[in-house]
């Protein structure tokens, strides 16, 4: 009989963490520093129900990595860093560095997790900016998570993206990035900190899509909701970073049942960055905000083909 030598699978490797630090290791991060360098077991740390008080980094040596939890409203990881805050050091905190959760990972899946910046947007110095997800990286999953914060709560920054079943809430901005992200049966919830002022007025995304890059947000069979007053939230405006024209924003918002939260005009200018000259599409969407005029540009039959799942990611899920 002839035997053929035939390489054996990475087995799954699991790790068991709990809030009290009374598992495999005392805290999420010390788990994730345990994987090796270049990591290509799939590893996944399993969190217990509770609150983790900690900030998170995966560094893009620690690929395939799974953070799982079993609900997400019973298991959060939080921290409250803000833009301006001063460190022991006495360096001031950038937008970039609030994270609670950091990912610069390739290969890196989330589940049943709820991600959270506490800062209330109002006590400290500087910005309201405030991270709950800092993401970078080629193949990320979040399923099942909850990604909760103010402004700038989720940084979709790079690579490809894919969020499933989840729900986002924040008021400014509050997912942004260069990112070929596509976010599929969602609820986005614009989160109004201070609803008796209904004159306040919000931004759901704000893409900072390279000019090279075809695709950048897909916000797919969403659900927009929240406590704004009606007519209050715009859909997005286009980010150029540090006024870079080379970044033009690609959002797309498709088959969506819009809130009356969302403002007749859909999308707004920044920094002096036309809607027109950025590619920022609607197509399909209903409720009480999807209005249709020349200034909410829709998406022909054939156009909105291109958009689906597979061709953002650049394969399929």
């Amino acid at each position: 009989m002839k035997h053929y030598n035939i390489p054996e699978l990475p087995q799954t490797a699991y790790i068991y963490i709990k809030p009290n630090g009374s598992g495999d290791y005392p805290t999420i991060q010390a788990a994730v520093d345990a994987v090796g360098e270049n990591n290509q077991v799939p590893t996944v740390i399993r969190l217990a129900p509770g609150v983790y008080k900690e900030r998170v980094i995966v560094s893009g040596s620690k690929p395939c990595i799974t953070l799982m939890g079993e609900d997400a409203k019973d298991t959060v990881i939080t921290n409250g860093y803000y833009a301006g805050m001063t460190w022991e050091n006495g360096d001031v905190t950038t937008t970039f560095r609030t994270g609670t959760v950091n990912v610069y990972a390739n290969y890196f899946t989330a589940e049943n997790i709820t991600f959270e910046n506490s800062y209330d947007g109002v006590s400290g110095a500087g910005g309201r900016q405030a991270l709950a997800l800092y993401a970078s990286g080629e193949h990320h999953i979040y399923r099942n998570c909850r990604f909760t914060g103010g402004q700038d709560t989720l940084y979709a920054r790079d690579g490809s993206q894919y969020y499933e079943h989840c729900y986002i809430d924040g008021d400014v901005d509050f997912i942004f990035g260069g990112a070929r992200a596509v976010f599929h049966e969602c609820e986005i919830y614009c989160k109004n900190p201070t609803p008796e002022d209904t004159g306040r007025k919000g931004y759901i995304a704000a893409p900072s899509t390279p000019l090279h890059q075809k695709y950048g947000f897909l916000f797919l069979k969403c659900r927009i909701t929240g406590n704004f007053a009606p007519g209050t939230m715009f859909l997005g405006r286009p980010w150029h970073p540090a006024s870079d024209p080379y970044y033009v924003g690609n959002c797309v918002f498709k088959e969506c049942e819009l809130g009356d939260v969302i403002t007749e005009a859909g999308w707004k200018q920044m920094g002096g960055f036309q809607v027109e000259t950025n590619r920022l599409y609607e197509y399909g969407n209903t409720g009480p905000g999807a209005v249709s005029h020349e200034k909410r540009r829709q998406l022909t039959e054939e156009e909105a083909e291109e958009y689906t799942i597979e061709k953002v990611l650049g394969y399929s899920i």
